[in-house]
């Protein structure tokens, strides 16, 4: 006998890849270890569910950690929880766990009705030392350390203080309460959302979310696995595209589509300006590696549609966006960035483009962002750039 399977299946609501401490911005660099301390950390969640799990990660631990105990709950404003929301987290029915170093671990699920765009507030309690955190660099959503066990306190005490990344949580899955699919974002500081204001979720992929919510579609669950400074074919600030992308994007629950905003930084540092000191020549010397070519960027796109098509999964790109005004750009890497955009948008190997370059070009200079889309840098968006970005963004590419 057969039939068509309705039950509803997890997918993933929020998530941050994971990166190294030492492969972030260094935002950890002079943050003690944590020890005896809890976590509160506020994240908004895009489509809505009745069950909710959180994954918790120690991919880049050099060592097991134990998570003591651990609460979610709607977040309320200040870094409080609102009441008769809180849900107590287990791990395999016990209330404590050791996540084993170089891997990430699942709370059992919980009954919690979150309508879209919902805040939540996860808080877990580290009694040991964790020498090596696994982190997302930026938060750009406010986190804080609270010492000694405050996994139960309804309100943020006095004497917690500003967590400056996302630590050891990395995504947040869903029961919804009808059949959604999943769209993750490959992207690197743009898709990030750097140069956002803090604290009001104004990366595009946050902000098409909003637009997904408001429409009531399905495929309102958005993943954001950019990274900012990271590149597609080798590593430096994270994990490269190329070699994250099974965990951060094929292994995701629900997942319907693939938006490939990367590629921008493999070709700007390449081309960069080499030799002699300052900022800038410090800056690249984060970045490992021989310098890449367009055909070079052009068979990494090949190599992520390809591995997204075996999964059924349909794959749309961004164009690559202006940067002249920035440090990194050159005549040289302009070219690339161009010749790599007329690709994008006219070797049909995508299921469809969205022209980001289109959208932040200045009329009167292509090569630079206009004036009004960026925060001061000439590199990345402001408020209103990002959300040009994704009121672009044709919804139904996601029917």
């Amino acid at each position: 006998m057969t039939g068509t399977n309705n039950a509803c299946s997890w997918v993933r609501s929020w998530g941050a890849s994971p990166q190294a401490a030492h492969d972030g911005l260094g935002s950890l660099n002079d943050y003690p270890p944590l020890a005896d301390v809890t976590l509160r950390q506020v994240v908004r969640i895009s489509g809505g569910g009745r069950r909710v799990r959180i994954r918790f990660t120690n991919e880049f631990g050099t060592a097991p950690f134990t998570i003591g105990a651990a609460r979610v709950g709607l977040a309320a404003p200040g870094g409080g929880v609102r009441p008769g929301s809180e849900r107590v987290l287990a791990f395999s029915g016990a209330s404590s766990v050791t996540v084993p170093a170089g891997a990430p671990i699942l709370s059992d699920p919980v009954d919690l009705h979150l309508p879209a765009l919902a805040k939540l507030s996860i808080s877990l309690y580290l009694p040991g030392r964790v020498e090596t955190c696994t982190c997302h660099d930026p938060a750009l959503e406010m986190g804080w350390t609270i010492p000694g066990d405050a996994v139960a306190s309804p309100a943020l005490p006095e004497n917690a203080e500003v967590l400056p990344v996302r630590a050891l949580i990395s995504a947040v899955e869903l029961l919804p309460d009808a059949p959604a699919k999943a769209i993750v974002v490959v992207g690197d500081s743009r898709s990030d959302g750097a140069g956002s204001t803090p604290d009001t979720n104004h990366s595009w992929p946050e902000l098409l979310a909003e637009r997904l919510a408001e429409r009531g579609m399905a495929t309102g669950y958005v993943s954001n696995q950019g990274i900012s400074g990271n590149r597609m074919l080798n590593n430096g600030i994270g994990v490269a595209a190329t070699a994250r992308f099974d965990r951060d994007v094929l292994a995701t629950p629900g997942l319907g589509h693939v938006v490939l905003s990367v590629g921008g930084n493999d070709l700007a540092i390449s081309f960069a300006p080499r030799g002699g000191d300052g900022p800038l020549a410090d800056f690249l010397k984060v970045f490992p590696g021989a310098p890449v070519t367009t055909d070079d960027v052009i068979a990494g796109y090949r190599q992520l549609i390809a591995r997204a098509h075996d999964h059924g999964v349909r794959v749309y790109a961004t164009t690559i966006a202006p940067y002249e005004g920035a440090e990194v750009y050159t005549p040289e890497g302009e070219r690339a960035r161009q010749a790599v955009n007329e690709w994008i948008r006219t070797s049909g190997a995508f299921d469809a483009v969205l022209d980001f370059d289109a959208v932040w070009r200045d009329p009167t200079c292509p090569s630079r962002v206009r004036e009004d889309f960026h925060v001061g840098d000439h590199l990345h968006g402001n408020d209103a750039g990002y959300r040009a970005l994704a009121d672009s963004i044709d919804l139904s590419l996601f029917s």
